[in-house]
């Protein structure tokens, strides 16, 4: 009896280990955000042509409609979210600063389509000026990438409703802004790092090291000169100040930067008036992301655990089986389809989501671009491994399950890790996530594209987990089949990274400059994959089987990508 219930007892174990972790964490999230007071609600509010917007509102200790804080509209960029702008909702909010940390439209929880009514930037400041606590007489508008694009919307359709801007890896003028100038925007803040990717497209600089000899800076700066980095230029009082910021660091680490975050809050204590005073350096949202990130590798203990607590129910016993490794030895075979299974998936990256974006429009069938980029690389990616296992005669024990079984087995999986996030955001407000990673509840409107993706991702992930349950090796230990799955999946995304960001550091120069926003999207792709292929391993150990890993592993893919893009149809 005393061993019957320590075997129930350490079955149990991953599940308790990853709720707690992930509640520890999203309790960890909060008290950063609220420290000192502050308050941070979910609000949502109707925007242009009856669009519901949605924001996390910050709202520091002591403003109230008597005594007004300034406010500052804080915009993530392109295929992110409110959330992403926490570090520096954060910092703004405990310098004393009301804060609308805002989902751009056809982003996170605010309607679609992508791109419509200025982002939704207008819609955004409007809502931060109608709030009875802000001081309309001192607003801020913040924004990152195509964020900044959003707050220079609000800036164009309303130039007399805020004092200050910063623009953190963005631009004004084309593609999608009003030409900058010397006098406007107002009292601009440049945060420009030194390693972003998207210099050319920003301020047509082939190297974001130049970007202070670039033209177009030059005459929003009023200079004919190279504009030197923290000099101001312009006068505050009159509006047309200006001051370039250049962290060590790259676009999509802006939002992870110390120096990035305490640069914007440093230009806001210069142009707003009625901020708490603290230094720039002085900042705690690192431990806001140390939280949300446990909660993150919580939400992953939870599936496991959940997955292998169902096994032991009657309903899936039949599921259950010892598993037969593919292979008796690592030879030089091993080798060769662990090379391809790693190359393959790295080297058609960047072609297949150029293809698509060139050739393949957004519509009502296919109304996410990076989700059907992500769909078509790994449909193809499956093909190509699925061929070269037929062409090498490569044979897989398996056993078969029950495909009714097994699918409800995966559902009833992911449905508990998504059961811990909804507590986590019903107790703490937050989702997991660290830096680009973030696991988020989808929305209603997202259910939609949910059924469109869902059938080819999964079809994608059975066949990517079949060439991992392929690489499997009769005398390898759990561990090592992991590490060996982990390297199969994720180990040539890794090595082209590396690649590219080592010459990127080195040189200044991104060799993937003709495609900057795959090449940032590709950074996820190293612990999404890693993560999949644990998952992988770990159902193929209990159940024999690749199939409820890629049963499971598609219907995380698609919730993941869908809900975190932005929806443009």
């Amino acid at each position: 009896m005393a061993r019957e219930f320590g075997a129930q007892r350490a079955r149990w174990w991953l599940l308790v280990a990853g709720l707690l972790l992930a509640l520890a964490g999203g309790l960890l999230a909060q008290s950063v955000r609220t420290a000192g007071g502050t308050t941070v609600t979910d609000v949502r509010f109707t925007g242009a042509g009856g669009q519901q917007m949605s924001a996390l509102l910050y709202v520091p200790a002591g403003a109230t409609p008597e005594t007004k804080a300034p406010g500052i509209l804080a915009v993530h960029g392109y295929i992110n979210s409110r959330e992403t702008q926490d570090g520096f909702a954060i910092e703004f909010a405990r310098r004393g600063y009301v804060v609308l940390a805002l989902d751009q439209t056809g982003h996170g929880y605010s309607d679609g389509p992508a791109f419509a009514h200025g982002f939704g930037g207008p819609d955004g400041l409007a809502y931060l000026r109608s709030l009875p606590m802000v001081d309309t007489d001192n607003i801020g508008l913040e924004g990152h990438s195509m964020g900044g694009w959003t707050v220079l919307a609000a800036a164009a359709a309303m130039p007399d409703a805020y004092k200050a801007m910063v623009l953190e890896g963005s631009s004004t003028g084309a593609p999608f802004a009003q030409e900058g100038s010397p006098e406007w925007p107002r009292n601009l803040g440049l945060v420009f790092s030194t390693h972003d990717e998207f210099s050319a497209l920003m301020w047509g600089t082939p190297r974001a090291l130049d970007v202070a000899q670039s033209t177009k800076l030059q005459a929003v700066f009023g200079t004919d000169e190279p504009v030197v980095a923290g000099r101001i230029y312009g006068d505050i009082a009159a509006g047309t100040a200006r001051r370039l910021y250049q962290p060590v660091t790259t676009h999509p680490g802006d939002h992870f930067s110390h120096a990035a975050i305490g640069d914007a809050t440093d230009w806001f204590a210069r142009t707003l008036e009625g901020g708490k005073p603290r230094p720039a350096g002085d900042q705690t949202w690192r431990w806001k992301e140390i939280g949300t990130g446990l909660g993150l590798v919580g939400f992953v203990m939870v599936l496991l655990g959940a997955f292998d607590l169902l096994l032991r129910l009657q309903t899936f016993a039949a599921l259950r089986a010892a598993p037969t490794a593919a292979r008796e030895v690592r030879d030089g075979r091993w080798w060769r389809d662990f090379a391809l299974a790693t190359l393959v998936p790295a080297l058609l990256f960047f072609p297949v989501f150029g293809a698509v974006y060139l050739l393949v429009p957004v519509s009502a069938v296919l109304p996410q671009q990076v989700t059907t980029q992500v769909a078509a690389w790994a449909l193809l990616v499956a093909a190509i491994g699925l061929a070269i296992a037929r062409l090498t005669g490569s044979k897989l024990p398996d056993k078969r399950p029950d495909w009714l079984r097994a699918a409800l087995l995966a559902i009833a999986s992911v449905a508990a890790g998504y059961a811990v996030l909804w507590l986590a955001d019903a107790l703490f407000l937050t989702d997991f996530r660290l830096w680009v990673v973030a696991i988020k509840l989808p929305a209603a409107h997202h259910w939609a594209s949910v059924a469109i993706y869902l059938l080819p991702l999964t079809l994608a992930m059975l066949a990517i987990m079949r060439t991992l349950a392929g690489l499997t090796v009769a005398r390898d230990g759990p561990g090592k089949r992991m590490l060996a799955a982990v390297g199969a999946l994720a180990g040539g995304m890794t090595a082209m990274l590396a690649a590219i960001y080592g010459i990127f550091f080195a040189s200044g120069t991104l060799v993937t400059a003709f495609d900057p926003l795959s090449t940032v999207i590709a950074i996820q792709f190293v612990p999404v994959l890693a993560a999949l292929a644990v998952i992988g391993i770990f159902a193929w150990r209990r159940t024999g089987s690749y199939r409820p890993a890629g049963l499971m592993a598609g219907l995380l893919v698609t919730l993941y990508v869908v809900a975190g893009t932005a929806t443009q149809a």
